[in-house]
């Protein structure tokens, strides 16, 4: 049972950022140092991505763990009210691979970073170096 009152609640869950979260604001700053230029959240594109690159054809999806339903323990699945977490975050990995062929279909190549990967710094920098010198990923 959720101990907060729905106004509670509603109030926390909308301070909840979609723009400009810590592991977004991370990936660009790796980007940028390393060189890198980038367009953010493009409307014209499926899904508004986080970070386009429109010189190298590349986008980056940084993905936090609980909302996209990743298999890492940051993603645990909520106690209360299960059968609309359980819904909304299918649809949300449904919406995600949509999102991603048609990207895919339009000729961007697609890297999804992931919430956990950008607290291991080391990791995430060779991840984007690779992602970023390698045409094929």
């Amino acid at each position: 049972m959720d101990t907060l009152t729905p106004a509670k609640r509603s109030a926390l869950m909308s301070r909840i950022r979609s723009k400009d979260t810590k592991p977004e604001l991370a990936v660009r700053s790796i980007l940028h140092g390393l060189g890198y230029r980038f367009r953010l959240h493009r409307k014209d594109l499926p899904g508004h991505p986080d970070i386009v690159l429109p010189r190298h054809r590349k986008i980056i999806l940084v993905q936090g763990c609980f909302w996209h339903g990743h298999t890492c323990r940051r993603a645990s699945k909520p106690k209360s009210n299960e059968s609309y977490w359980s819904t909304k975050i299918s649809g949300n990995k449904a919406r995600d691979a949509r999102n991603r062929i048609a990207l895919e279909q339009q000729g961007w190549t697609v890297l999804e970073v992931w919430e956990c990967e950008v607290r291991q710094a080391e990791n995430l920098l060779t991840t984007l170096k690779a992602f970023m010198e390698n045409s094929k990923l």
